[in-house]
């Protein structure tokens, strides 16, 4: 550290009074500018031999000065407490409720096969495995048939209530009718 000492004094004997006419500037209070420019320069102190290596050290100090600002200002943000009494905003259940109709409206209009399996296995949560032996279907069968019904019901209400589903299938949007 003492190798850096000289290149450090140097820069900062060149910006203090920059820096600190920044800080003041830009913080509005004389003590917590010199606060922050003593945070900059042990930060500089703190680089070492890095910091002779700098290429343009007032950018750098200027970087720090602006970064412990901000700092600063997060740190002192108010925080405001709400009252333990405020409102609770009542839960709309509108969309949801508009969306279940959309639901038993397209369900009605799949055939009776696609209807049946996802009533069975998605509504009333029967497992694929015991709606395949009710059924007399093989496991992968009921897999694959209640993919490509599951696929039909989803363009259905895709063009029906023009529901929207993101990557993974669930639902971000309708329009209710």
């Amino acid at each position: 550290m003492t190798t850096s000492l000289p290149c450090v004094l140097h820069a900062w004997t060149a910006y203090e009074g920059e820096l600190r006419n920044y800080l003041r500037h830009r913080s509005k209070d004389a003590h917590q500018a010199d606060d922050l420019l003593q945070e900059v320069f042990v930060k500089a102190m703190q680089q070492g031999k890095q910091f002779c290596l700098l290429e343009n050290s007032r950018a750098w100090l200027f970087q720090v000065a602006r970064n412990a600002l901000v700092d600063q200002f997060r740190l002192g943000r108010d925080i405001i407490e709400l009252p333990e009494d405020l409102p609770q905003p009542e839960p709309t259940r509108e969309p949801i409720q508009a969306l279940s109709a959309c639901v038993a409206r397209v369900l009605t209009e799949l055939t009776p096969e696609d209807r049946d399996i996802i009533e069975k296995c998605d509504l009333e949560g029967v497992k694929q495995k015991d709606y395949a032996a009710t059924q007399q279907l093989s496991l992968p069968a009921v897999k694959s048939r209640l993919l490509r019904a599951r696929e039909r019901m989803r363009a259905r209400m895709s063009t029906a209530c023009q529901v929207r589903f993101d990557e993974q299938g669930r639902v971000l949007g309708h329009v209710p009718r």
